[in-house]
C-alpha cells in the first residue's frame, strides 16, 4: 500500500511541473511583450505553442505507450520538461522561446495523459480515486508555488522573464531522477506483454507484500476485450457444505469452482427461477428503466454499490466454517516445489529467450491439485493459473487492499470447469473465468437470508449468496482446446504480446460505450468554462476594486493580479484535499452530481449579480464569492474526475489508445474555448459567455445522470467487464 502511494506521488510530479508552467507563463508574458515587442498574434502564439504540442503528442502517445510500456513515456516526459527549461533559460530570440515551448507542450500532453493511467494501472481499487486526484492536487500546487515566485519576481524593478520561465528545470530534474531511478513499469503493462516475473515482483512492491497472487491472475484476466459474458447468481460454500443432502442436489446442479490457489476450491449452487441479469434484477431490468433515457449500464454498476454486505466481508462470514478448504501443507515446501516446475514449464515452452523469465513466474504453471481430483491437466502449459497459495478464498472486504485471491471492493476471482458429453458421446470440457461479489450476509440452514425454490440450503455451516460475472478467461483458445481435448487450453501472453495496438478492440460494443462516456464528458468538463472563469478572474476583481485595495499597500496592478491568482490556487488545495478524501467514500458519481449544480448556481447568480443593478460593494462581495465557489467546487468534482473514469473504463490492451482519445478530445475543446472566448466576449459579452456556461453545466449533470456510472472501489478488470456485458446486452435487448 505504502509502496503504490510513493509511487503515485513521484508519477505526479508530472503534473506539478503543467501547474508550475501555465502559471509562469501567464506571468512572463507580460515582460516579454515589453522586451520583445511582440506583436498580439505572436504573442498568443507565444502562450498557445505549448497547448499545440500538447495536443500533437497525444494523438500517438497512448499507442505507443500501449506498444513500449508507460515508464518509457514518463522518462521522456521528464526529459522534455528538463530540455524546454534549459533552452527557455537560454532563449535568445522568440523563435527559439517557441521551440523551448512547443518542447514543453510534448512534456505536457505525455503527463496529462499517461499519469492517470499509470495511477490507476499500480494502485490498490480500494484508493485508486484518492491516488487518481493527486494530479489535481500537485498541478493546483505547481501553480500556487509559481503564482508566489512570480508575485515575489514583480516586485523587482526589471523581472527576468527567462528566469522565470527556466526555473522550471529544477523540479525537472528532479522528476528526470524520480522517472528513471524510482518509478517501476505499470504491472498491468507487464503482463500483458508476458513479462511475468517483473510484474510480479513490482506488484510486490506495491503491495508491500509476498503473496500477490490473486491480483497477479487477475491482471492476466485483464488481457481480454469483449468476449461473451452472462451474470449468473450463486449459492457458494465449502464442499462439505452444499454437497451434504444428496436428495436436493445431485451431480448435475453443483458446480465446483476453483480459485488460483492450490487446492482451494469451493461448491456453488445456481439459484432458480432467475433472470440472467440476477445482479441487477433486484434494482429494475436492463431494458425496462424507471427512469427513461437513463443508460442501463448506470443501474447495473449502482446495483453492486446499492447492495453490499450488510455484516462484513465474505471472508469474515465463511472463514470460521470452511475449515480443511485452507488447510494445506507447509507452504513453503509446496511453494519450492512450484518453483521448480516454473523452472520446468521454461525449459519446455518454445517461446523464446525473451519469455524465459516470464515463464519461471508462478502465474502459469502445471498444477494437478489446482484442479483438485475432478479433472485431468491438459499436456501443455496450460493451467488453471496457480500463483500461490497462502491466504484465503474469500479474503477481501469492500474497501480492503488487495488479498490473494480477493480482487479489491469485495469482489473474488475464480474459475470453474465442468465436462459434457457431445454429439459423437465424447465429453467436452468447458472452462469459465467467474468474478464472484457477495449480495447478501451470510445464511445457514436455521433462518437462511435467500429463499430458494425447493427448500433452505442444508448444511449447518454458513453460506454466502454472490453475484457471478462468467465469461470464457482471457487466455482461453478454443484453436488449442483442439489440440488438447482434455482441460482448459491457454495461451501464453507473451504469445499475443507480439501483436501491435489492437485496433479491431476499439470497435468492441464495451469499448465504443466506455468512449462514448469518456469522450463526452472530457467534451463538457471543456466548455463547462474553468478557462474561461481563469482567464477572466483578474478582470472580474480589478472590477470588484480588490487590485485597488492593494495599490494602496503599494502593490502594482500586475503584482496584484499575481497575488491574486496565487491566493486562488491555494485556497483551491483544501477543496481537492475534500475531493480525495470523498472519491472513494462518496464515489465519482455522487461527487459529480453533488458539485455540478454549485457550478451552475454559481454562474448564475454572476449573472444576476451584473443584471440587477445593486451596490457596489454588494456587487463586488457577490461576484468575488461566486468566483471563489465554482473554482472551489470545480476541483472538488468536475476537475479531476473526468481523468479518473477515462483512466478506469478501458480495458488494459487498449488502455492507451482510449485515453489518448479522451485526452486529445480535452485538448482540442481547450483550444476551441479558448479562441472562441475574444469572439463570443465581442458577440455576447461576458454575462453570454457565463451565461452558457452555466447552461453548459445543466447538459453535464444530465449527461452524468444519465450515463456516467459509479466506478468507486471496484477493480478496473470488473468495470471493463462491466462495459462489456451491459453494451451487449442493451444492444441485444434494442435488437429484439
Amino acid at each position: 500500500m505504502k509502496g503504490a502511494v510513493l509511487v503515485a506521488i513521484a508519477a505526479t510530479v508530472g503534473n506539478f511541473l503543467q501547474g508550475w508552467d501555465n502559471a509562469t507563463i501567464a506571468g512572463a508574458i507580460v515582460y516579454i511583450k515589453r522586451e520583445e515587442d511582440l506583436a498580439t498574434t505572436v504573442e498568443g502564439l507565444v502562450v498557445a505553442t505549448s497547448l499545440i504540442g500538447a495536443t500533437l503528442i497525444t494523438t500517438c502517445s497512448g499507442a505507443i505507450s500501449d506498444m513500449i510500456g508507460r515508464r518509457p513515456m514518463l522518462i521522456a516526459s521528464s526529459l522534455l520538461y528538463l530540455s524546454s527549461g534549459l533552452v527557455m533559460l537560454w532563449s535568445p530570440n522568440v523563435y527559439v522561446l517557441l521551440f523551448a515551448r512547443l518542447l514543453d507542450g510534448f512534456g505536457i500532453g505525455l503527463a496529462v495523459t499517461l499519469v492517470p493511467v499509470y495511477v490507476s494501472e499500480t494502485a490498490p481499487a480500494d484508493i485508486r480515486g484518492l491516488l487518481n486526484t493527486l494530479p489535481q492536487f500537485t498541478g493546483s500546487g505547481g501553480m500556487f508555488l509559481a503564482y508566489c515566485m512570480i508575485f515575489g519576481m514583480s516586485l523587482e524593478s526589471s523581472p527576468s522573464w527567462r528566469l522565470m520561465l527556466g526555473v522550471l528545470s529544477i523540479p525537472s530534474l528532479i522528476y528526470v531522477v524520480v522517472t528513471i531511478f524510482f518509478l517501476p513499469e505499470s504491472p498491468r503493462w507487464l503482463v500483458s506483454k508476458g513479462k511475468m516475473q517483473e510484474a510480479k515482483k513490482v506488484l510486490q512492491r506495491l503491495r508491500g507484500v509476498e503473496d500477490v497472487s490473486g491480483e497477479m491472475a487477475l491482471l492476466v484476466e485483464g488481457l481480454g476485450v469483449g468476449g461473451e459474458t452472462s451474470i449468473e447468481e450463486y449459492i457458494i460454500g465449502p464442499p462439505n457444505e452444499l454437497t451434504d443432502d444428496h436428495e436436493m442436489y445431485g451431480e448435475k446442479d453443483k458446480i465446483k469452482l476453483y480459485g488460483p490457489e492450490e487446492g482451494l476450491s469451493w461448491v456453488a449452487k445456481p439459484t432458480t427461477g432467475q433472470s440472467s441479469l440476477a445482479l441487477v434484477s433486484r434494482h429494475g431490468s436492463m431494458v425496462n428503466q424507471s427512469v427513461p433515457l437513463m443508460d442501463p449500464l448506470v443501474t447495473l454498476f449502482s446495483s453492486v454499490h446499492e447492495k453490499l454486505p450488510e455484516s462484513g466481508s465474505m471472508r469474515s462470514m465463511l472463514l470460521p466454517n470452511f475449515g480443511s478448504m485452507f488447510s494445506t501443507a507447509d507452504p513453503q515446501a509446496n511453494r519450492d516445489q512450484w518453483d521448480e516446475e516454473g523452472q520446468r514449464e521454461a525449459e519446455d515452452y518454445p517461446a523464446g529467450a525473451d519469455s524465459d523469465d516470464n515463464l519461471q513466474s508462478l502465474l502459469i504453471s502445471r498444477q494437478v491439485t489446482s484442479m483438485d481430483k475432478d479433472m485431468i491437466p491438459p499436456p501443455s502449459h496450460g493451467s488453471m493459473m496457480s500463483v500461490g497459495r497462502r491466504g484465503s478464498l474469500l479474503q477481501a472486504n469492500a474497501g480492503e487492499t488487495v488479498g490473494s485471491t480477493g480482487i479489491g471492493g469485495g469482489w473474488q476471482l475464480a474459475w470453474k470447469w465442468s465436462e459434457k458429453e457431445g454429439e459423437d458421446g465424447k465429453k467436452e470440457g468447458e472452462f469459465k473465468r467467474v468474478y464472484l461479489h457477495e449480495e447478501g450476509a451470510a445464511g445457514s440452514k436455521r433462518g437462511s437470508l435467500v429463499s430458494l425454490p425447493g427448500g433452505d440450503v442444508p448444511g449447518e455451516g454458513e453460506y454466502v449468496q454472490v453475484a457471478a460475472l462468467v465469461s470464457s478467461p482471457a487466455l482461453y483458445s478454443k484453436e488449442l482446446l483442439v489440440q488438447h481435448p482434455v482441460g482448459p487450453a491457454m495461451v501464453h501472453p507473451s504469445e499475443t504480446a507480439k501483436e501491435g495496438p489492437n485496433w479491431a478492440a476499439l470497435l468492441e460494443p464495451g469499448v465504443k460505450r466506455a468512449l462514448l462516456v469518456g469522450v463526452g464528458i472530457q467534451m463538457l468538463q471543456q466548455f463547462a468554462g474553468i478557462n474561461g472563469v481563469m482567464y477572466y478572474t483578474p478582470q472580474i476583481l480589478e472590477d470588484a476594486g480588490v487590485e485597488v485595495l492593494l495599490a494602496d499597500w503599494g502593490i502594482s496592478s500586475t503584482a496584484a493580479s499575481f497575488l491574486i491568482s496565487a491566493v486562488t490556487n491555494f485556497l483551491m488545495l483544501p477543496c481537492i484535499g475534500i475531493a480525495m478524501r470523498l472519491m472513494d467514500v462518496a464515489g465519482r458519481r455522487s461527487l459529480l452530481l453533488t458539485t455540478i449544480p454549485i457550478l451552475t448556481l454559481s454562474l448564475v447568480f454572476f449573472v444576476i449579480v451584473d443584471v440587477f443593478s445593486m451596490g457596489t460593494v454588494v456587487k463586488a462581495a457577490i461576484e468575488i464569492v461566486c468566483v471563489i465557489a465554482y473554482f472551489c467546487t470545480f476541483v472538488t468534482g468536475y476537475g479531476p474526475i473526468p481523468n479518473i473514469l477515462c483512466a478506469e473504463i478501458f480495458p488494459t490492451p487498449v488502455r492507451g489508445i482510449c485515453i489518448a482519445i479522451c485526452a486529445l478530445t480535452y485538448w482540442i475543446c481547450d483550444i476551441i474555448v479558448t479562441y472562441t472566448l475574444p469572439i463570443m466576449l465581442t458577440s455576447i459579452g461576458l454575462l453570454g459567455i457565463f451565461s452558457a456556461y452555466a447552461v453548459v453545466c445543466i447538459i453535464s449533470w444530465v449527461f452524468v445522470f444519465l450515463k456516467v456510472p459509479e466506478t468507486k472501489g471496484m477493480p478496473l478488470e470488473v468495470i471493463t467487464e462491466f462495459f462489456s456485458v451491459g453494451a451487449k446486452r442493451i444492444a441485444a435487448a434494442k435488437g429484439e
